[in-house]
């Protein structure tokens, strides 16, 4: 099965309050596995980086001053999600840029049957713990010691490891089963028949009997003669 896990980085905390979308990272995954494929973008939120933002992030204006807006590249984007689930760490919140941002230039949004979210999962598995992404790595032993700031696709990839340990760890990635219509996943290969031999019978030789026969005669006070008339 392929599933996109994902991560956004904005200028702030609600798009319905004037908050844009900055940058997005997606990383594809078969079968909980990883593949190698990503999507990374930028996008220029058409106004200014708030300070708090910025802090967070460390994506300023200066830079985003060259990207691309949201609604002029937005085709890669949907291209490379296809119709595939989308996994995010407190789900709701990304979703709800993305699909302010689709909405705004007269996309179709994502429904919510194809959000999955790790925050939901980890809430429900590790009741009363922490559940923030870092928490989270560090109960499972993932490295993150290279997130010094907030970035949409090491994120997404950090996630992604955590996503496999919440949803029953790294060897739930060896099923080779191929899912109805994914030609991607590999092939699960045919079992071999089985081979039925006949029973084997290894009787002893005339000489082997002659030979036994001299070892038991030898043999002083046979523990199998304990009892026996004499």
């Amino acid at each position: 099965m392929r599933e996109i896990v994902f991560d956004t980085e904005t200028t702030g905390l609600s798009f319905g309050g004037g908050d844009r979308l900055v940058e997005i990272g997606c990383v594809e995954m078969i079968n909980r596995v990883e593949t190698g494929r990503t999507f990374h973008a930028y996008y220029h939120p058409e106004r200014t980086m708030p300070a708090e933002a910025q802090a967070i992030h460390g994506i300023s204006d200066a830079f985003l001053a060259d990207k691309p807006l949201f609604a002029d590249a937005v085709e890669a984007l949907l291209d490379f999600l296809g119709d595939s689930p989308l996994i995010a760490h407190n789900a709701g919140f990304d979703f709800s840029f993305i699909n302010g941002e689709l909405g705004r230039c007269g996309r179709v949004t994502i429904g919510g049957e194809r959000m999955v979210d790790t925050l939901a999962i980890a809430r429900q598995r590790h009741p009363g713990a922490k559940h923030t992404l870092d928490a989270l790595c560090s109960r499972f032993g993932i490295d993150r010691s290279h997130r010094v700031l907030h970035g949409a696709l090491l994120d997404a990839q950090l996630l992604a490891q955590v996503y496999v340990e919440l949803t029953g760890g790294r060897q739930i990635g060896l099923g080779l089963v191929v899912e109805a219509g994914d030609s991607s996943a590999p092939a699960r290969a045919a079992p071999a028949p089985a081979i039925v031999r006949p029973p084997r019978t290894f009787a002893p030789s005339e000489a082997e009997l002659v030979t036994h026969a001299a070892f038991l005669k030898d043999i002083v006070n046979p523990l199998w003669n304990t009892g026996a008339p004499g």
